[in-house]
């Protein structure tokens, strides 16, 4: 019993809760469209700034996957060129010893 008391207790509230709806004012209703609207533009606009938000930190990505090749081989580049002037140096040494041992020589 007490179940069916409750739903008609409930029954009551929502017709109630009709009634009231039925007099919202045209003008209200209207607003109320409006509004709808607005949250749907405004969801779709979202949408489209959340889509852009993702295509941009994905260009991100791939610029600093870039930039940090860009980098590694800039360093291998200096590397390189190190290990070659190194080579020049010791070279150059080198040739400044034979000379000496040649100017030896000759005298």
């Amino acid at each position: 019993m007490k179940s069916i008391s409750e739903k008609e207790k409930k029954l009551l509230e929502t017709l109630d809760k009709l009634k009231n709806l039925e007099n919202i004012k045209p003008d209200k209703i209207l607003e109320l469209k409006n509004l709808a609207n607005q949250k749907n533009q405004l969801e779709i606009e979202k949408k489209e700034i959340e889509e852009r938000y993702n295509l941009l930190k994905q260009e991100n990505e791939s610029l600093k996957q870039k930039f940090d090749d860009f980098r590694k081989k800039d360093i291998e580049e200096k590397e390189k060129e190190d290990k070659i002037s190194q080579k020049i140096d010791e070279l150059n040494q080198e040739t400044d010893n034979l000379m000496e041992e040649i100017d030896k020589w000759q005298m």
